[in-house]
């Protein structure tokens, strides 16, 4: 079976997002790896809205600001009902490792503290 890793990103737009992505897919394709790009952040993670992404799905991102993923700040994640959806989310696609790209805030949003 071919292993999977996902990425997102999440928080405010800043330029560079979509070199990262581009990034993380071109170097996982090269290791025969799938990507999974998880839309608008943790509420794409959560509402399980992702796409797969080939190499040729991150070409001609370089020069455009933002994240062609989409992001979002998604207040649920804070909720553990919503980290555990998110968790199922990721085992059930069989996904390996989780890319967050983002500052402090996607840092904090992916900090699971039991309740």
């Amino acid at each position: 079976m071919k292993k999977k890793l996902a990425v997102l990103t999440s928080g405010g737009d800043a330029p560079g997002l979509n070199a990262v992505i581009r990034a993380v897919v071109r170097t996982a394709n090269f290791y025969n790896l799938e990507v999974i790009g998880f839309k608008r952040g943790y509420k794409g993670l959560i509402d399980n809205d992702y796409t797969i992404l080939s190499s040729n799905d991150v070409s001609g991102f370089l020069n455009k600001g933002g994240t062609f993923l989409l992001t979002s700040r998604e207040p649920r994640f804070k909720d553990y009902k919503y980290r555990k959806i998110a968790y199922e989310n990721l085992k059930n696609l069989n996904i390996q490792a989780l890319f967050v790209i983002g500052g402090n805030g996607s840092f904090q949003g992916y900090i699971f503290q039991r309740v």
